[in-house]
């Protein structure tokens, strides 16, 4: 029986290791809470602690881990810049006018490598070509710009 109680630790241990392996399969960081607990229930076999202490000791850590650490750490590895995709990445950018833009005829920009029909954003807007435009807007297949202000020397 001494034995036992002299080598407890080492199961807490292998536990702690198999649940690490495990966890490397599902990915869900449960197993890897769990196995932290289990390094607390070795820690507690180490320090000559009764079996019911260890127990205890390691379903608390892994509760608290699992209640504490997980939920930010799940946030973390989830979270991260927005994803945008198709025209809607083009908006907030700024495009080139190749054609004249007024609010009664649509122009053309030049934005994210290819040409765009484009109106002005503001209607009584007029727009020449050359001039930088931010595209405020797309709808369908149409830009809705706004002339960028440029310093004069």
């Amino acid at each position: 029986m001494d034995w036992i109680r002299d080598h407890l630790w080492e199961t807490w241990l292998a536990l702690s290791i198999g649940l690490g392996l495990a966890e490397m399969f599902s990915l869900d960081l449960i197993l890897a809470m769990l196995a932290a607990g289990a390094v607390i229930g070795m820690a507690a076999a180490l320090l000559g602690l009764p079996v019911f202490v260890q127990i205890l000791a390691a379903l608390a850590a892994s509760t608290a881990m699992l209640a504490f650490v997980r939920p930010a750490f799940v946030k973390r590895l989830h979270g991260g810049p927005e994803l945008s995709l198709g025209h809607g990445k083009l908006v907030g950018t700024r495009g080139l006018v190749t054609e004249e833009i007024t609010g009664l005829a649509p122009g053309r920009i030049k934005a994210g490598g290819e040409i765009w029909t484009a109106l002005p954003y503001d209607e009584n807007v007029r727009i020449a070509p050359g001039e930088t435009v931010e595209i405020f807007e797309i709808r369908g297949a149409t830009a809705y710009v706004h002339p960028v202000g440029t310093l004069e020397p």
